[in-house]
């Protein structure tokens, strides 16, 4: 069995920060990202790598959440409080993506290795754990029943939900991805989406059960640890974290060679997506 450690400390990390250029570009194209480096890294063509992005007044839908009976309404209520949604072609449900929020991918590769479904989780959770000392025998992964987009590798503090993360697999490449509230209110969060969810319902009997949101579950690092993170502060952290695992990192974003490559995968959510808002 593949050690976590093992994992966490490659011959090289290849690290691509789009905390600040992301912000202004639809959260499809980091969905494109992440399959162009599952290409990439599970191909053997790039190291393993570590993706930084924020995305602003973003919400992403799951699947389950396009079926919401009254979907139309609830989406125009998220365009209404300046967020703009958008559907994943993957399961997970409905989160916030604002400029309090931090994503991280690490994509990994199975070509030498398969790596299960539980270690890519633990992978992110452990890299989670080296990332914040402050945080130290603090941080819990279980389901957090009340929260958005609950699992049972939901990341929380005293009971408080402060990251999810989600896994995406495609030839032979691994992106765990993680959703960090670093600032900002986390029950505000919740807030929003537990309206989204009222007015999707209305009522209405659904065949799938969608989360009865609590917005007093969820919080921010900042709130939970009593700090001042910023969103640079934790890329810093995590450029460092990555230079104490590996002898060598190399900070590289998209090459001219891999541009037609992230052209079709781009390609590829755009017409996914639209298709799902469609239905």
């Amino acid at each position: 069995m593949i050690e976590i450690d093992e994992l966490l400390q490659q011959e090289a990390w290849r690290f691509w920060d789009q905390s600040l250029s992301g912000k202004s570009k639809s959260a499809l194209e980091s969905f494109a990202a992440d399959d162009l480096l599952c290409h990439l890294v599970g191909q053997g063509q790039s190291p393993a790598t570590v993706r930084t992005w924020v995305h602003d007044q973003t919400v992403v839908l799951g699947i389950q959440d396009h079926r919401l009976p009254f979907v139309d309404d609830a989406q125009d209520f998220l365009r209404t409080q300046g967020f703009t949604p958008i559907v994943r072609n993957s399961g997970g449900l409905a989160v916030v993506l604002d400029a309090g929020v931090l994503n991280i991918s690490i994509v990994l590769s199975e070509l030498v290795q398969p790596i299960d479904i539980s270690a890519g989780y633990e992978v992110m959770l452990e890299f989670v754990r080296l990332l914040l000392p402050e945080a130290e025998g603090k941080i819990e992964a279980y389901e957090i029943v009340g929260s958005y987009c609950p699992g049972s590798y939901d990341l929380s503090i005293d009971g408080k939900k402060f990251a999810g993360i989600s896994q995406r697999r495609l030839r032979k490449g691994i992106a765990v991805q993680i959703y960090l509230c670093i600032d900002g209110s986390g029950s505000e969060r919740a807030e929003l989406i537990r309206q989204f969810y009222d007015i999707g319902v209305q009522g209405e009997d659904t065949k799938f059960t969608y989360p009865d949101i609590k917005p007093e579950v969820m919080a921010s690092i900042n709130e939970l640890l009593g700090t001042s993170f910023t969103i640079q502060d934790i890329v810093i952290r995590i450029q460092q974290l990555l230079q104490h695992l590996t002898p060598k990192v190399i900070s590289q974003s998209i090459t001219e060679d891999e541009v037609a490559l992230y052209q079709f995968y781009m390609q590829r959510v755009l017409d996914r997506n639209k298709k799902m808002l469609e239905k």
